[in-house]
């Protein structure tokens, strides 16, 4: 049923992680995962989570099986990957995050959860409402640790932890590691077997080597460049890269910087939406639903996408603000080249930038190419597939999306109109209040 339904999805060959951990995962080993985002760790931990719980029934509010993980966006998408193979082996699924109805939840909760997926923080919340007991927890995941430790999440992982049993199998994954991660890994795995494939190239660098090498086979084909250009001519650089053909994900610092940007590509004819923490988990769900099936081929982001969004055929990523460290630089680069295809990654630097550029390039341990471009330039083009835009407004996603919601809305019912008493001998309308004329003079 398991292998039926993979193949329903067009999977028959497991990538280097999943080949390298399952087994260990099936043997009921401790786990310590080391790869990069994009290299198939959801369906290398699901899947023998899901193949361990088979077979045995779950109590209500006591979940055998629990996956952690930073973002709701993740925790969605996990979901969604292994909703089908779970149905295919009778086990249920469920979340718990923020930004959704916590009765909802807690419901669900109430009728019995083979395997929950969740955040943190919802997942404190609704063990202070008694919603939840991890007393049952078999196997346990933690998902992108690294990321949860930089949001500072470690106080509730831990309290999290701490609540699921010292027996349970217990698996993290993360694609770089420090030493918060090297802590929880001591405390509360036993002799984890560590499964490690490769991020980037040319790892010589602290950062890079957080996630170690195993061959060039495993390493994905990804060209980075470092796009030099005047102040004055960043926008036209940027609009004009926007504007090629294919999935373009460009990166900004602020939830301000991606609305602005988004709307500037909009008004010169460019498919663009944003994507931020500042928006509604609805929002955020239906904007990259739209990336994703090529709507909106153009996604204006922070770095809330800089992990787990898991979106194919992203053919370039752009940093048009230079990430904060040599992490977020890869994790940004993380979002191409995904499932073994090829991708660019390129930053655009300004003469302000280009100290900081170089050194967040060699930190992070990336070969990267520098290139003097202006609008127009034939070598741009070829790196990135640059060309101006139409110039004809496109309407803001969101707008569109509520007049949508308008026209598929039931009309209103037409106004009731006013009733009237019948006289019951004639059948007729009768007045309840007679009116005498007014004079128009005196007696």
């Amino acid at each position: 049923m398991l292998v039926q339904a993979l193949r329903r999805n067009g999977i028959d060959t497991p990538f280097p992680i999943q080949a390298a951990v399952i087994p260990d995962i099936l043997a009921g080993h401790d786990v310590l995962g080391r790869a990069a985002t994009g290299s198939g760790k959801t369906l290398a931990f699901g899947l023998p989570m899901l193949v361990r719980l088979s077979g045995a029934s779950t109590a209500p509010r006591r979940p055998r099986g629990l996956i952690l993980v930073p973002t709701r966006e993740l925790a969605i998408q996990i979901e969604t990957a292994l909703d089908e193979p779970s149905l295919s082996m009778g086990l249920r699924l469920a979340i718990a995050v923020g930004g959704l109805a916590i009765k909802a939840q807690d419901e669900k909760l109430g009728r019995g959860v083979d395997l929950l997926i969740a955040t943190p923080g919802r997942l404190t919340d609704l063990i202070g409402r008694k919603a939840v007991d991890l007393s049952d927890v078999q196997v346990l995941t933690v998902d992108e640790a690294d990321h949860m430790a930089d949001l500072g999440f470690l106080p509730q992982l831990t309290a999290v932890l701490n609540r699921v049993p010292a027996e349970s199998q217990k698996l993290l994954f993360s694609a770089t590691l420090d030493e918060a991660i090297g802590e929880l890994v001591q405390r509360y795995l036993h002799s984890p077997v560590t499964h490690t494939v490769a991020a980037q190239p040319n790892a010589s660098t602290p950062a890079a080597n957080a996630v170690a090498e195993e061959s060039d086979s495993d390493l994905p084909d990804i060209a980075h460049y470092a796009l030099h250009v005047r102040r004055i001519e960043k926008r036209p650089v940027v609009t004009e890269i926007a504007g090629r053909k294919g999935r373009t994900l460009l990166f900004v610092r602020t939830q301000h910087g991606a609305d602005k940007l988004a709307g500037k590509l909009r008004e010169v004819g460019i498919a663009a939406a944003a994507l931020h923490g500042g928006q509604g988990q609805n929002q955020r769900t239906r904007t990259l639903a739209a990336f994703a099936d090529g709507s909106w081929p153009v996604l204006v982001a922070t770095d809330i996408a800089a992990r787990g969004i898991h979106v194919d055929d992203v053919s370039l990523v752009v940093h048009v603000d230079p990430p904060a460290d040599p992490k977020d630089y890869l994790h940004r680069t993380g979002r191409t080249a995904r499932a073994g295809a090829s991708g660019t990654v390129v930053t655009v630097v300004t003469p302000d930038d280009r100290q900081e550029a170089a050194e967040l390039a060699r930190r992070a341990g990336v070969s990267v190419t520098d290139l003097e471009v202006r609008p127009g330039d034939r070598r741009l083009a070829e790196i990135t597939g640059a060309r101006r835009a139409s110039g004809r407004p496109i309407p803001d996603p969101a707008t569109v999306a509520a007049a949508a919601k308008a026209a598929a809305a039931p009309p209103d019912p037409a106004p009731e109109r006013p009733r009237h008493r019948i006289d019951p001998r004639t059948g007729g309308r009768k007045h309840t209040k007679k009116h005498k004329p007014k004079s128009r003079g005196g007696r």
